[in-house]
């Protein structure tokens, strides 16, 4: 059902101490500030067009897994979503130095961000396992199976991260499609603007545990393969059909880009 529906009310999450010595949860005075004043306030502003809140489970761990097309995405998510939600966002988000540094610290730290080091090979094992246990934990974590913004408004081939984390830990994936996004800030925009209004879709949960075990690189095909077709169907983007890779540095990532490997 399509509606535009109001926040429910919620009971203010409680404080969560780390586990392994990475935040878990961000919640504290500055995320309550976000959750409960800014974001209503960005509601009022934008009037969201936010559809399936019921789908959400509102306790255990869940994954988000959306189309990605803004840098808003990250706050988009966490303002229509019924619960807290958590993702990782680079770590020179918060660790800037003077007023700019500290109004992009409160800012990450408000929407629910915590901070991750961004890379291949060790740093995205790393990465994933900081969001295994934010899993373990209880939490909700937002993850985008494509890896990086479309520049141009089609929706890639998801990369098997988020399926690996379903799979390995058994959370539900709710499936999140954005529209407009793109439209009220577009890639290289300083500023938001304000007339367009975006649609937050929330699909139902999908159990990827048929496919079978985490370690099966098939199963992490297949599960991300179904993951994406339900993005898909909330986003009604078009799709590309490739993966987005960031532009490759030298010849070697030339070649590892060509070579057939599995996209985490």
């Amino acid at each position: 059902m399509t509606s535009e529906e109001s926040p429910e009310p919620e009971t203010p999450p409680a404080e969560t101490p780390s586990v392994g010595g990475d935040p878990v949860s961000n919640v504290g005075f500055t995320y309550l500030l976000g959750r409960y004043v800014l974001a209503p306030l960005v509601r009022v502003v934008y009037r969201p067009r936010i559809e399936g809140k019921g789908n959400v489970p509102r306790k255990g761990p869940v994954i988000f897994a959306s189309n990605h097309l803004s840098f808003i995405d990250s706050f988009a998510i966490p303002m229509a979503s019924p619960r807290h939600v958590q993702f990782l966002a680079k770590s020179s988000y918060f660790d800037g130095k003077g007023l700019r540094g500290w109004i992009s610290r409160e800012f990450f730290t408000a929407i629910g961000a915590s901070p991750v080091e961004r890379g291949a090979g060790q740093a995205a094992l790393d990465a994933l396992d900081q969001q295994r246990r934010m899993l373990e934990a209880g939490k909700g974590i937002a993850l985008y199976p494509e890896g990086t913004r479309s520049l141009d408004g089609r929706l890639y081939k998801g990369r098997t991260g988020v399926a690996f984390l379903a799979l390995q830990t058994g959370a539900p994936v709710v499936p999140v499609g954005l529209i407009g996004t793109n439209e009220i800030m577009p890639v290289g925009a300083k500023y938001p603007r304000l007339r367009p209004r975006i649609t937050v879709r929330f699909g139902a949960p999908i159990d990827v545990s048929a496919h079978g075990a985490a370690t099966s690189g098939r199963a992490r095909r297949l599960a991300t393969d179904e993951i994406m077709a339900a993005i898909h169907a909330l986003s009604e983007q078009e799709l590309a059909g490739v993966y987005n890779e960031v532009p490759a540095q030298g010849p070697i990532e030339r070649i590892k880009q060509v070579l057939p490997h599995e996209r985490m």
